[in-house]
């Protein structure tokens, strides 16, 4: 039996499959969309709209941004001889709260994962590679703890170690299988600061 009219269901349902989302959080969302006013529904909708219609990967990083370069790479006070290597945008997001990374980032938008059919072609690899052309001191792979990101960062160290670049791994004050964007700022820098060369 259903129990709201077809509309609201179809919310529920299109809300319960966003990330992170259940089935009672969904309900809460669409009860609570619903009750807002029209105009903001509609700011709401128009802004994601926006969003996808926009949002883009940055040239240099592949971070998702809303320009062709974004802040980061376009900021020349930051050190673009050190590129830190991240699984996603949120990584990102996450060292920058900590105001003290001075280098740039390379955004993979995943990990290696045979298990789920990614290979290193699925992820942002060979642009890396691309970017060592330029004068690269060290490359920091800061990719999670976890089967998938050890493997990334594994398969990363052996790819650059022979262009004579210094590669680098965050050290292990991350928990193991803990990831990035969850993890304090302290934590982080700590991370950042003990790093060990592979």
């Amino acid at each position: 039996m259903e129990m709201y009219s077809s509309h609201i269901n179809k919310l529920i349902e299109e809300l319960a499959a966003l990330p992170g989302i259940g089935n009672k959080s969904a309900q809460r969302l669409a009860f609570h969309l619903i009750n807002l006013p029209q105009e903001k529904v509609k700011r709401l909708a128009d802004t994601m709209v926006e969003a996808k219609a926009n949002v883009r990967y940055c040239k240099e990083c592949y971070t998702l941004t809303d320009r062709e370069i974004c802040p980061v790479c376009a900021n020349q006070n930051r050190n673009h001889r050190v590129i830190m290597v991240v699984e996603n945008t949120r990584d990102l997001a996450a060292y920058e709260k900590t105001g003290r990374y001075e280098g740039v980032y390379h955004v993979l938008h995943g990990a290696i994962s045979p298990m789920l059919g990614i290979g290193p072609g699925e992820i942002k690899l060979k642009e890396l590679i691309a970017r060592l052309k330029d004068d690269v001191d060290e490359v920091i792979i800061a990719t999670n703890s976890s089967l998938e990101g050890e493997t990334t960062a594994m398969y990363i160290s052996k790819m650059i170690k022979p262009t004579g670049i210094k590669v680098t791994r965050i050290a292990s004050g991350v928990p193991v299988g803990g990831d990035l964007e969850y993890i304090d700022e302290v934590t982080l820098l700590r991370a950042l600061e003990g790093r060990v060369e592979m």
